[in-house]
């Protein structure tokens, strides 16, 4: 199966080489202009690898990076005209995999996405948690309930992953909106229940005997069941 790539980069001239030189190297690529459209392209298809210019209209690469790193574990490779050591240093804290200043060979470029492709697949046998008949996988972003999988849209699988990764402890509403700001949709507590709804549908949790998700009255939600493995 192809590698499906994000390029978010200003330069059309430059989206359209990495578009065929990519593609001739068996790549699948989407190329945008404007980090809005990358954040839009992500609320629908979760790409293999991004590749990340840091020099953006509106907003920088490295504020995309940390927008991306809230909620994705999607690889990210960035680029800079600069090359400046500072700024290698400070995309790696901040969520990049790696970092290649511009000009490049494209040889080069092909070999550090493999390369950070290859981890990312190294990673994933690691990234299933189990929850009763839950299981999630954190690099696919799938979810599945005895053996079948779940169909979450994205909103539903991010508030679900966060109430996992925060489980045992009370999530309040404001703090659900919080984590799912900038993501299209109507911020409001009302918004909160209708997605926790039909989690529970999907997920055949009955919010009267919950196994999963917990209503805490006047507060907010909480996942309940203990991990069973991970691994």
């Amino acid at each position: 199966m192809n590698e499906k790539i994000l390029v978010i980069d200003d330069d059309q001239e430059h989206n359209s080489l990495l578009h065929d030189y990519l593609g001739a190297n068996g790549f699948l690529v989407h190329a945008v202009e404007h980090p809005d459209d990358g954040f839009e392209f992500l609320e629908h298809e979760m790409p293999d690898a991004i590749i990340l210019d840091v020099m953006l209209p509106d907003m920088d690469g490295f504020t995309v990076c940390k927008e991306i790193r809230k909620r994705h574990s999607v690889p990210i490779l960035m680029l800079t005209a600069k090359g400046d050591v500072h700024d290698r240093i400070v995309g790696l804290e901040i969520g990049a995999d790696d970092y290649l200043p511009k000009p490049f060979e494209p040889r080069e470029l092909v070999a550090r996405l493999r390369s950070i492709l290859r981890r990312s697949n190294e990673k994933a046998a690691g990234q299933i948690e189990r929850y009763g008949a839950l299981s999630i996988n954190y690099s696919s972003r799938t979810v599945t309930h005895s053996g079948e999988e779940v169909n979450l849209t994205t909103n539903e699988y991010l508030l679900l992953q966060y109430l996992i990764r925060n489980r045992g402890r009370v999530m309040e509403r404001s703090q659900l909106i919080e984590h799912l700001r900038g993501i299209d949709w109507e911020s409001s507590d009302r918004s909160i229940d209708m997605l926790i709804s039909r989690i529970r549908q999907k997920l055949r949790d009955d919010s009267r005997n919950p196994s999963y998700i917990k209503t805490v009255t006047g507060m907010g939600y909480i996942f309940i069941c203990k991990s069973q493995s991970a691994g």
